[in-house]
């Protein structure tokens, strides 16, 4: 597993410590004719090699700017440990196959990362295909994540997942050190934002809580932001 990033030229990782997770994603473009069978690839592979305590999952990048059109990013998450024993195991021939044919399918390499998912609000257990992305710069860490946790402990509304974490390699010259990610059920909710899930009475103390974040949270401004969907979850 650890050849990985040398057989898809790019990735992405992330990490989850406790009840939290460490994670790992891969960034890459393929070309429409060849999506059925970069899924098909991806889903026979997974299903039938699992790393215990990992989740892989497979998102199309759906709306995104022209500085971030990579088309689909494979993700693990997991525990240190079980991550750190999915990258020691080199998964064999089985693994070697799954690469040269899933790099046939692949037009480009696009960016690699990692990190740490820190917090999140909602019911992590279920899933929430349609999710809307930020990349974000913060200059105070511990401000910045502090406020955060303030504004979306009372905040977030049912219905909704928020996850939020940050970035420790694969970082742009923009400086990007956080991320959240708002998870929605269907396109309509995603489309609505926060707000149409919420009472008439809660907009109204979320946008004052939303002030005050924006107030105490040591600097920060928006780097890039996008919606990806999920295809795929093993």
């Amino acid at each position: 597993m650890k050849k990985v990033i040398f057989g898809l030229l790019v990735c992405i990782a992330c990490t989850l410590n406790a009840q939290e997770s460490y994670w790992t994603n891969y960034q890459v473009v393929v070309e429409p004719q060849n999506v059925d069978a970069f899924y098909k690839l991806t889903n026979d592979y997974f299903t039938a090699h699992k790393t215990e305590g990992v989740t892989v999952t497979l998102y199309e990048n759906h709306f995104n700017d022209p500085g971030n059109n990579f088309t689909h990013v494979i993700g693990f998450s997991g525990s240190l440990d079980a991550l750190g024993n999915m990258y020691a195991n080199d998964g064999g021939d089985t693994w070697e196959l799954y690469l040269v044919k899933l790099n046939q399918q692949i037009k480009a390499g696009f960016s690699a990362r990692m990190g740490t998912r820190m917090a999140h609000t909602g019911d992590i257990s279920q899933d929430y295909p349609i999710q809307k992305y930020f990349i974000v710069h913060v200059e105070d860490g511990g401000a910045w994540d502090q406020a955060y946790a303030k504004y979306t402990n009372a905040n977030i509304p049912a219905g909704m997942l928020n996850m939020m974490g940050n970035i420790t390699a694969g970082v742009s010259s923009d400086g990007e050190n956080r991320w959240v990610i708002n998870g929605f059920k269907d396109f309509k909710s995603a489309m609505g934002g926060a707000s149409i899930l919420r009472t008439d009475a809660q907009n109204t103390a979320n946008d004052k809580a939303w002030k005050t974040f924006l107030e105490t949270n040591g600097e920060s401004h928006l780097v890039r932001s996008g919606l990806r969907v999920l295809m795929g979850k093993w």
